[in-house]
């Protein structure tokens, strides 16, 4: 029987997660995008929390027009900028199941 679309992003994600995962010193960058809006956390695996959050629902993003591209640079260029205050310089990007291409606004958000 063929698998749904939802179950196999599901089994892909999970193949995924047991080879990325994320550290207080490396946290693990996932990028969700909805239609409307774009979302990024860096996750520590280990103690299973959340650092930083940072989405274009932000407040300091709530005024900003443009694109939904631009807005994701604006939301990749805002958690960058938290995360070098935390001192967090390098992560590890977690696609979280979807297409094996990262594509256009995933990429603008996470080439910071």
């Amino acid at each position: 029987m063929a698998l749904t679309k939802s179950e196999r992003r599901l089994r892909i994600r999970r193949r995924i997660r047991k080879v990325v995962t994320g550290t207080a010193a490396k946290p693990r960058l996932s990028v969700f995008r909805s239609n409307k809006e774009i979302y990024a956390q860096l996750i520590d695996d280990v103690k299973q929390e959340t650092l930083l959050s940072f989405s274009s629902r932000n407040k300091e993003l709530e005024s900003a027009t443009g694109t939904k591209s631009d807005k994701s640079f604006q939301v990749g260029q805002g958690l960058a900028k938290l995360a070098i205050e935390k001192g967090i310089t390098e992560v590890c990007f977690d696609r979280g199941g979807y297409c094996e291409q990262i594509h256009g606004l995933q990429l603008e958000s996470a080439s910071l």
